[in-house]
């Protein structure tokens, strides 16, 4: 089992939370949600609600095998606090994986972590990701080393596929059962 950090905040998108979510919950990872400040925050799109149980400033990275960043306006909310962007950097240093999916690609930009990746992300932010000296592949899923991103809620499919496929190898390596 994986321990997930789950970097999140209001207007989420919510079926890029709730899908991967739903997987990693039925392969039997703990997630844990992440945020500015505990508490409650909403999706965008339907209004599914979630607790934040962890202020990122009351975590340490090495407490994951994992950080997941689901989309929406969410990873743009989150980048404005410091706090956040510096615990994105602590986690990005460990190697563990990283899954990001639409908007999430944002938080990386910020903490300066996709400067020759390659990466997708949301049409709206491909000129800020090539911007940031990554490598743009509009593709459905790409994996890139530790990162693994994906563009929209059309690629759900394939952004869990991989990331569940990329948790196994890390269990193999980790041994997280």
């Amino acid at each position: 089992m994986a321990v997930i950090g789950v970097l999140i905040e209001n207007k989420f998108e919510d079926s890029e939370y709730k899908k991967p979510a739903a997987a990693f919950k039925k392969a039997r990872h703990k997630l844990v949600h992440l945020g500015v400040k505990k508490g409650t925050v909403k999706g965008e799109t339907a209004g599914i609600k979630v607790k934040v149980e962890k202020a990122v400033s009351d975590v340490d990275a090495g407490d994951f095998d994992a950080l997941f960043i689901p989309g929406g306006y969410s990873p743009d909310l989150l980048r404005s606090h410091d706090e956040v962007v510096a615990f994105v950097k602590q986690f990005a240093a460990t190697g563990k994986p990283i899954l990001f999916i639409c908007h999430g690609a944002q938080l990386l930009i910020t903490a300066n972590l996709l400067k020759g990746r390659r990466v997708t992300g949301w049409k709206s932010i491909i000129q800020d990701i090539k911007n940031a000296g990554a490598k743009y592949r509009d593709q459905e899923v790409v994996k890139d080393g530790n990162f693994i991103s994906s563009r929209c809620p059309a690629d759900i499919p394939a952004f869990i596929k991989a990331s569940l496929g990329k948790l196994n190898i890390e269990k193999g390596k980790r041994n997280l059962l």
